[in-house]
């Protein structure tokens, strides 16, 4: 820091600016965030449908298959982020015009406040039951505790969110494992057996259907994190890298946790292999190093919608959230699934954005436009198509008639 700014409070998170170089990171750092934000609970629900509706080979397939298509949507994403330095927010302003890009962050905060709040009560809920008798008053203080634990994380920034995911990574892939591999040892015959008592019920396309939506919502999100890469190259391999290995161990713990104990999660498995302790960490951990990126992104969003800082607004969503956790858990798990549906479209239209327009993101645009409204026709019709068409994959169908719509409106100014 120069003496000339020695005085003034730097925003470490830059909530209103691209990166400078100052604050870029290497590709551990980054690897390590992003492989934390994808060790998402809810994704070993996923897992838990994908071994109860396909064999072991099937069961690969979708995953692979699946993998790729959330590989390149948040590869294009993590690369858009990493090379302009800019957050999904920043970005949206220069796709959506300013006014416009209150959509895309509305979308973005409302469900990712709803997931920090299901995240609290998957870790409060369980851990009441096994400790507690089901306690109420001890789930809730459960619940408090996670809550501030979790807000104060992305409340700090960066930087916080680096450590734990330094911390909870590492523990958690190394204790799910090791629990994954002493149940499938105490199963009859091998993995591929296990499995083979599946019902058979889903396709390999409704397969990857399912691993695409378990977290094609947060990848949407991917551009808040990678813009701290130290280079496109980083941001973009980092981001493919981690999401293949997460969601695939995330999926698997779903699987054998299915397959083992009738169950969509490993702390069950750590439960009935007698690994008690291990388990409440393994579970913490696992819901803390996505539940603070919620969080973050969410604060990201809602400064950019009232024009707050962004530290209040974190603030707010983690209150909101933790409040409305146990309410979210019984009774939105649905919405948000139809909700995880809406930001594709989002993601589509933000790299069609720079693409098409890089000089408009590559260069200082003070003016910007209000409200493209091809770009939120864009976003509300592959809204509607995802949630409305029962063909292909929900994500994609919706990504592709935001796509159309966006390059009809580019087509319709360009000629003006």
């Amino acid at each position: 820091m120069s003496k000339n700014t020695k005085n003034t409070t730097v925003d470490i998170d830059y909530a209103n600016q691209a990166v400078p170089k100052e604050g870029r990171k290497g590709f551990l750092t980054m690897f390590m965030i992003m492989l934390g934000f994808t060790f998402f609970s809810a994704s070993m629900w996923a897992g838990q449908q994908l071994a109860a509706g396909l064999d072991f080979w099937g069961f690969l397939k979708s995953l692979l298959f699946g993998g790729a298509i959330l590989g390149l949507y948040t590869g294009l994403l993590g690369y858009v982020g990493a090379k302009t330095g800019m957050s999904m927010d920043l970005l949206a302003q220069k796709a959506f015009g300013e006014k416009g890009s209150y959509l895309s962050s509305a979308m973005i905060s409302f469900t990712q406040i709803g997931w920090f709040g299901v995240g609290i009560a998957m870790f409060a809920i369980p851990v009441a039951g096994e400790l507690f008798g089901d306690s109420k008053t001890a789930m809730w203080a459960l619940v408090i505790g996670a809550g501030v634990c979790m807000t104060a994380s992305a409340y700090f920034g960066i930087d916080s969110l680096t450590v734990i995911s330094y911390i909870a990574v590492p523990l958690v892939a190394v204790l799910g494992t090791v629990a994954m591999v002493m149940a499938i040892r105490q199963g009859n015959g091998t993995i591929v057996d296990q499995f083979a008592v599946s019902s058979g019920s889903l396709t390999v396309v409704g397969g990857a259907g399912l691993v695409v939506g378990s977290f094609v919502s947060g990848g949407t999100a991917t551009p808040n994190f990678t813009r701290f890469a130290k280079d496109a190259k980083t941001g973009t391999i980092a981001t493919v890298v981690a999401f293949f290995i997460g969601n695939s161990l995330m999926f698997f713990f779903g699987a054998i946790a299915y397959i083992f104990v009738g169950g969509n999660d490993i702390f069950e498995v750590m439960i009935r292999l007698n690994l008690f302790y291990m388990a409440i960490l393994v579970l913490g951990l696992n819901i803390w190093t996505t539940n603070d990126n919620a969080l973050y992104t969410a604060g990201l969003g809602l400064a950019n919608i009232f024009h707050q800082k962004k530290k209040p607004m974190v603030l707010l969503s983690g209150i909101i959230g933790t409040v409305a956790s146990v309410w979210l858990y019984y009774n939105f798990c649905g919405w948000l699934n139809i909700l995880n549906c809406t930001l594709p479209p989002v993601g589509m239209i933000l790299v069609l954005a720079y693409f098409m327009n890089k000089e408009d993101f590559e260069t200082d645009q003070p003016k910007l436009k209000t409200i493209d409204w091809f770009a939120v026709a864009g976003v509300i019709l592959g809204a509607i198509v995802a949630n409305l068409l029962h063909w292909g994959i929900a994500s994609i169908n919706g990504m592709v008639v935001a796509a159309v719509c966006y390059c009809v409106g580019q087509a319709v100014n360009k000629r003006k």
